[in-house]
């Protein structure tokens, strides 16, 4: 590690108060750096600083900032590996996680930095003779970006490329326990010669910094990725300064299994779905209907499955599980599934602590059966390694199941029958529906919830519209 400093106007530099947090490694409890710890102050210096940059980034032409975002994207994917290790280190993902985030976010720059070219404005039909109507697309100013532990580059990613590629310029606030990944990429910003103050990045005392950029007027937009509760309070706030806010908030995703699928197929994707990052994933798949004429087979081969998987610290070979990212969530965890059992469910691997590991919070994957309405995993989102099945008969029953719940986030779907697939998408009450795929986000693609899973979208080119305002221009023509 070298770096451990805010990134403010172009600058590497300490906290005023001279305070820093230790960032613990999830497999050892042990620290590994002390970073910066900033608060009020340097968030506002951080948004002077963007707001300066915006006077002259916004003016730059789209091919310009694309090159910025190409060339961000490259450092990236020349220093992944480097990159990989440190978020595996301070978040706990197996090493192969950690490159495909990596890389992903890679993804979501050079994305952004081609769709800036595709911002466009229209001519309007007139009913007017001698009237002209033009609507233009013009940056919506300097944007705050807050991001939680569980993707520490990439929910980022996703919040700073289309802001940067709209023209608009950002402050990003990391979780205070995951910084080191998102320094190295700043890294890269900085050696791509991104000019100071075009992105901005504080470590710090959350509810200080969220202060400073919910009461300052130069902050115009809020994007945000985290948890419900936190979502409607900072939407409540908002409402003071009229900010524009994305929300991409909680999510409790139902897997729907139909009788045309194949039981052991489908048990393989869905444990690698499940059980990816342990289940600390808002898209995570976390209630498993599954027709019951193929229950037996698949709970068989889910069990199975569940139980190969080789848990371990991240970083060594052939890890396919590490560690939860911290004591708490795995208290949390065990809570879950006592609750669950005592309203019936059956534990059928797994089920607590893993008793391999000394140190390092590791936990079994685990499988459970039997699980009925009265358990809370089933309307709590559970941020956990475990997989509750549950049976159905028919379609319309599977359906209402899947929706009853406050998210909308993710749902998925295995079939091979095109009809079900359609008619699941059209029914199912999220904003991303997948068939067949555990991994369905893409930078071309857009992520995002409906219901209490949040507002608006990111990825795609509905990515980049919560990032401009649009301008309506009227001409009156001189008359011949």
């Amino acid at each position: 590690m070298t770096q451990t400093q805010l990134y403010i106007d172009g600058k590497w530099t300490g906290a005023k108060s001279g305070e820093k947090v230790d960032v613990i490694n999830p497999a050892t409890e042990e620290p590994i750096e002390a970073v910066d710890f900033g608060g009020r102050e340097e968030a506002a210096n951080a948004l002077e600083a963007a707001s300066r940059a915006f006077k002259t980034w916004r003016k730059l032409t789209a091919w310009q900032r694309g090159a910025y975002l190409r060339k961000i994207a490259d450092l990236m994917r020349e220093r992944a590996d480097d990159i990989a290790l440190t978020m595996t280190l301070e978040q706990g993902k197996p090493l192969a996680e950690s490159k495909g985030e990596v890389m992903a976010s890679a993804g979501n720059f050079e994305w952004f930095g081609e769709e800036a070219k595709r911002i466009e404005g229209r001519w309007a039909p007139t009913i007017i003779p001698g009237k002209r109507y033009l609507t233009m697309k013009h940056p919506v100013g300097v944007c705050a970006a807050i991001s939680p532990w569980n993707f520490p580059i990439l929910l980022q990613a996703r919040k700073i490329a289309p802001a940067l590629a709209a023209g608009c310029t950002v402050v990003c606030r990391p979780s205070q326990q995951t910084p080191l990944c998102l320094i190295k990429v700043f890294e890269c910003f900085e050696d791509a010669g991104l000019p100071p103050g075009v992105a901005n990045l504080v470590m710090g005392d959350p509810r200080k910094i969220v202060d400073e950029f919910m009461e300052n007027p130069i902050c115009q937009k809020i994007s945000f990725t985290g948890s419900t509760e936190v979502g409607k309070e900072l939407m409540r706030r908002a409402a003071d300064g009229v900010k524009r806010i994305s929300l991409e908030l909680g999510g409790h995703a139902p897997v729907l299994i139909f009788e045309d699928a194949d039981p052991e197929q489908a048990a393989k994707v869905c444990v690698a779905g499940k059980f990816r990052n342990n289940g600390q994933v808002c898209i995570s798949p976390t209630r498993f209907y599954v027709h019951e004429n193929l229950r037996k087979d698949f709970t068989e081969a889910a069990v199975e499955f569940a139980k190969n998987l080789k848990l371990g610290n991240g970083t060594e070979a052939g890890v396919e599980v590490g560690p939860m990212f911290e004591e708490k969530a795995m208290g949390k965890t065990q809570q879950l599934i006592d609750q669950a059992v005592s309203v019936g469910a059956n534990i059928l691997t797994g089920g607590g602590r893993s008793s391999q590991f000394d140190k390092g919070y590791f936990f079994e994957p685990t499988v459970l059966d039997n699980v009925t309405r009265q358990a809370e995993i089933m309307t709590e989102e559970p941020f956990a390694p475990v997989m509750p099945i549950l049976p159905f008969k028919q379609f319309d029953e599977a359906i209402e199941e899947a929706n009853d719940n406050i998210y909308g986030l993710a749902a998925y779907v295995l079939t091979n029958d095109l009809t079900t697939a359609i008619r699941a998408a059209e029914e199912l009450e999220a904003g991303i529906i997948s068939i067949n795929d555990p991994v369905p986000a893409s930078p071309q693609s857009p992520f995002g919830g409906m219901k209490q899973s949040g507002i608006g979208r990111e990825s795609s080119h509905e990515g980049i519209e919560p990032y401009l305002e649009v301008k309506a221009v009227s001409f009156l023509l001189k008359e011949d």
